[in-house]
Protein backbone atom coordinates (compact mmCIF):
# COMPACT_ATOMS: atom_id res chain seq x y z
CA UNK A 1 0.00 0.00 0.00
CA UNK A 2 1.78 3.12 -1.13
CA UNK A 3 1.46 6.44 0.80
CA UNK A 4 1.19 9.84 -1.12
CA UNK A 5 3.67 12.32 0.29
CA UNK A 6 2.16 15.65 0.69
CA UNK A 7 4.09 18.61 -1.31
CA UNK A 8 5.31 21.27 0.68
CA UNK A 9 5.10 24.61 -0.90
CA UNK A 10 7.89 26.24 -2.38
CA UNK A 11 9.09 29.92 -1.93
CA UNK A 12 10.69 31.62 -4.55
CA UNK A 13 11.48 34.39 -2.32
CA UNK A 14 15.39 35.25 -1.88
CA UNK A 15 16.14 34.78 2.09
CA UNK A 16 19.76 36.53 1.53
CA UNK A 17 17.38 39.60 0.02
CA UNK A 18 16.36 42.83 1.90
CA UNK A 19 13.33 44.78 2.17
CA UNK A 20 13.44 47.80 -0.31
CA UNK A 21 13.00 50.98 2.37
CA UNK A 22 9.73 52.58 1.78
CA UNK A 23 10.29 55.94 0.80
CA UNK A 24 9.13 58.64 3.57
CA UNK A 25 7.49 61.95 2.81
CA UNK A 26 9.72 64.37 3.76
CA UNK A 27 9.15 66.25 7.15
CA UNK A 28 9.05 70.03 7.34
CA UNK A 29 12.26 70.15 9.69
CA UNK A 30 14.23 68.51 6.71
CA UNK A 31 13.31 71.22 4.30
CA UNK A 32 14.22 73.60 6.99
CA UNK A 33 17.50 72.04 7.70
CA UNK A 34 18.22 71.81 3.85
CA UNK A 35 17.40 75.94 3.01
CA UNK A 36 19.01 77.47 6.36
CA UNK A 37 21.84 75.15 5.66
CA UNK A 38 21.93 77.21 1.70
CA UNK A 39 21.44 80.19 3.27
CA UNK A 40 24.41 80.34 5.73
CA UNK A 41 26.78 78.43 3.06
CA UNK A 42 25.52 82.03 1.04
CA UNK A 43 25.85 84.54 3.24
CA UNK A 44 29.50 82.67 3.81
CA UNK A 45 30.34 84.42 0.68
CA UNK A 46 29.12 87.72 1.19
CA UNK A 47 32.19 90.00 0.61
CA UNK A 48 32.85 92.41 3.50
CA UNK A 49 30.40 95.68 3.53
CA UNK A 50 32.92 98.51 4.12
CA UNK A 51 34.03 97.29 0.84
CA UNK A 52 30.67 97.48 -1.32
CA UNK A 53 29.68 101.24 0.49
CA UNK A 54 33.25 102.46 0.27
CA UNK A 55 32.72 106.30 -1.20
CA UNK A 56 36.12 106.77 -2.79
CA UNK A 57 35.11 103.92 -5.53
CA UNK A 58 31.71 105.96 -7.12
CA UNK A 59 32.02 107.95 -10.10
CA UNK A 60 30.04 108.29 -12.91
CA UNK A 61 30.16 105.83 -15.60
CA UNK A 62 31.78 107.04 -18.92
CA UNK A 63 29.27 105.49 -21.11
CA UNK A 64 26.00 103.51 -21.40
CA UNK A 65 29.04 100.31 -22.47
CA UNK A 66 31.07 101.30 -19.07
CA UNK A 67 27.95 101.21 -17.31
CA UNK A 68 26.85 98.01 -18.36
CA UNK A 69 30.38 96.42 -18.01
CA UNK A 70 30.41 97.86 -14.05
CA UNK A 71 27.30 96.18 -13.54
CA UNK A 72 28.58 92.80 -14.70
CA UNK A 73 31.48 92.79 -13.04
CA UNK A 74 30.20 94.24 -9.66
CA UNK A 75 27.68 91.45 -9.75
CA UNK A 76 30.25 88.93 -10.15
CA UNK A 77 31.97 89.95 -6.99
CA UNK A 78 29.25 91.30 -5.03
CA UNK A 79 26.48 89.05 -5.94
CA UNK A 80 26.21 86.96 -2.08
CA UNK A 81 25.82 91.25 -0.77
CA UNK A 82 23.34 91.64 -3.79
CA UNK A 83 21.02 88.97 -3.03
CA UNK A 84 21.17 89.59 0.64
CA UNK A 85 19.88 93.06 -0.20
CA UNK A 86 17.46 91.97 -2.65
CA UNK A 87 16.00 89.78 -0.08
CA UNK A 88 15.70 92.57 2.68
CA UNK A 89 14.41 94.98 0.28
CA UNK A 90 11.63 92.11 -0.53
CA UNK A 91 11.29 91.17 2.97
CA UNK A 92 10.56 94.95 4.17
CA UNK A 93 7.87 95.24 1.79
CA UNK A 94 5.80 92.07 3.08
CA UNK A 95 6.72 92.88 6.63
CA UNK A 96 5.12 96.98 6.16
CA UNK A 97 2.11 94.89 4.73
CA UNK A 98 1.18 92.19 7.39
CA UNK A 99 -2.02 91.42 5.42
CA UNK A 100 0.01 90.68 2.42
CA UNK A 101 2.54 89.09 4.56
CA UNK A 102 -0.33 86.39 6.21
CA UNK A 103 -2.01 85.32 3.09
CA UNK A 104 1.70 84.58 1.82
CA UNK A 105 2.70 82.83 4.17
CA UNK A 106 -0.99 80.84 4.39
CA UNK A 107 -0.62 80.18 1.26
CA UNK A 108 2.78 78.77 1.24
CA UNK A 109 1.58 76.53 4.24
CA UNK A 110 -1.33 75.00 2.42
CA UNK A 111 0.84 74.34 -0.42
CA UNK A 112 3.69 72.89 2.35
CA UNK A 113 0.85 70.39 4.68
CA UNK A 114 -1.61 69.94 1.98
CA UNK A 115 0.63 68.65 -0.80
CA UNK A 116 4.69 68.58 -0.25
CA UNK A 117 4.59 67.63 3.56
CA UNK A 118 1.55 65.43 3.29
CA UNK A 119 1.68 61.60 3.44
CA UNK A 120 0.46 59.85 -0.21
CA UNK A 121 -1.91 57.50 2.00
CA UNK A 122 -3.48 60.20 3.62
CA UNK A 123 -6.22 61.81 1.71
CA UNK A 124 -7.36 65.74 2.31
CA UNK A 125 -9.98 65.55 4.25
CA UNK A 126 -12.56 69.18 4.60
CA UNK A 127 -15.74 69.42 6.39
CA UNK A 128 -16.51 65.21 5.51
CA UNK A 129 -15.06 65.58 1.77
CA UNK A 130 -11.98 63.40 0.56
CA UNK A 131 -10.18 65.07 -2.66
CA UNK A 132 -7.76 63.38 -4.40
CA UNK A 133 -4.37 64.29 -5.25
CA UNK A 134 -5.28 65.27 -8.19
CA UNK A 135 -8.22 67.73 -6.63
CA UNK A 136 -5.86 69.30 -4.09
CA UNK A 137 -3.73 70.42 -6.53
CA UNK A 138 -5.64 71.91 -9.11
CA UNK A 139 -7.49 73.79 -6.26
CA UNK A 140 -3.64 75.04 -5.05
CA UNK A 141 -3.04 75.76 -8.06
CA UNK A 142 -6.28 77.77 -8.84
CA UNK A 143 -5.35 79.82 -4.75
CA UNK A 144 -1.85 80.71 -6.32
CA UNK A 145 -3.03 81.99 -9.40
CA UNK A 146 -6.14 83.97 -7.00
CA UNK A 147 -3.52 85.04 -4.52
CA UNK A 148 -0.79 86.40 -6.90
CA UNK A 149 -2.94 87.86 -9.82
CA UNK A 150 -6.09 89.21 -7.85
CA UNK A 151 -4.83 90.62 -4.64
CA UNK A 152 -2.22 93.13 -3.60
CA UNK A 153 0.61 90.16 -3.07
CA UNK A 154 1.63 89.82 -6.37
CA UNK A 155 2.03 93.50 -6.86
CA UNK A 156 3.79 94.12 -3.76
CA UNK A 157 6.61 91.03 -4.51
CA UNK A 158 6.90 92.91 -7.63
CA UNK A 159 7.18 95.99 -6.36
CA UNK A 160 9.78 94.97 -3.98
CA UNK A 161 12.03 93.18 -6.07
CA UNK A 162 11.85 95.78 -8.63
CA UNK A 163 13.20 98.54 -6.04
CA UNK A 164 16.04 96.31 -5.08
CA UNK A 165 17.18 95.34 -8.39
CA UNK A 166 17.01 99.05 -8.92
CA UNK A 167 19.07 99.53 -5.92
CA UNK A 168 21.67 96.80 -7.20
CA UNK A 169 21.79 98.47 -10.74
CA UNK A 170 22.65 101.69 -9.32
CA UNK A 171 24.88 100.58 -6.82
CA UNK A 172 26.73 98.25 -9.58
CA UNK A 173 26.50 100.80 -12.56
CA UNK A 174 28.85 103.79 -10.26
CA UNK A 175 30.74 101.48 -8.55
CA UNK A 176 33.92 101.20 -10.17
CA UNK A 177 35.47 97.54 -9.90
CA UNK A 178 39.18 98.34 -11.02
CA UNK A 179 40.17 97.39 -7.21
CA UNK A 180 37.71 94.54 -7.27
CA UNK A 181 39.80 91.13 -7.85
CA UNK A 182 37.60 87.99 -8.55
CA UNK A 183 38.99 84.15 -7.39
CA UNK A 184 39.51 82.09 -9.91
CA UNK A 185 36.80 79.72 -9.34
CA UNK A 186 34.53 82.55 -9.43
CA UNK A 187 34.33 83.14 -13.10
CA UNK A 188 32.64 86.63 -14.64
CA UNK A 189 30.04 85.42 -16.24
CA UNK A 190 28.41 84.12 -12.89
CA UNK A 191 24.81 85.15 -12.21
CA UNK A 192 23.48 87.51 -9.28
CA UNK A 193 21.25 84.10 -8.47
CA UNK A 194 23.45 81.14 -8.31
CA UNK A 195 22.90 80.86 -4.71
CA UNK A 196 19.04 81.05 -4.85
CA UNK A 197 19.22 77.79 -6.64
CA UNK A 198 21.01 75.68 -4.53
CA UNK A 199 18.05 76.63 -1.76
CA UNK A 200 15.76 75.80 -4.47
CA UNK A 201 17.55 72.82 -5.30
CA UNK A 202 17.73 71.71 -2.03
CA UNK A 203 13.71 72.22 -0.82
CA UNK A 204 12.75 70.63 -4.40
CA UNK A 205 15.56 67.07 -3.34
CA UNK A 206 13.58 67.32 -0.26
CA UNK A 207 9.85 67.40 -1.34
CA UNK A 208 10.33 65.49 -4.72
CA UNK A 209 9.41 62.06 -3.64
CA UNK A 210 6.10 62.96 -2.31
CA UNK A 211 5.77 65.14 -4.93
CA UNK A 212 6.26 62.41 -7.93
CA UNK A 213 4.70 60.05 -5.91
CA UNK A 214 1.03 62.01 -6.61
CA UNK A 215 1.89 62.86 -10.18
Amino acid sequence: MSSTTPMLPLSTSDPNAKSKPFTTTPNLRSILTRISGSVRHALSHCRPWTELIDRTAFAKPASFSDATLRVRKNFAYFRANYLTLLAGVLAFSLISHPFSLIILLSLTSAWLFLYALRPSDRPVVIWGRTYSDRETLAILLALTVVVIFLTSVGSLMISGIMVGLGIVCAHGAFRMPEDLFLDEQEPLGSGLFSFVSGAASSAADAAAPAIVSRV
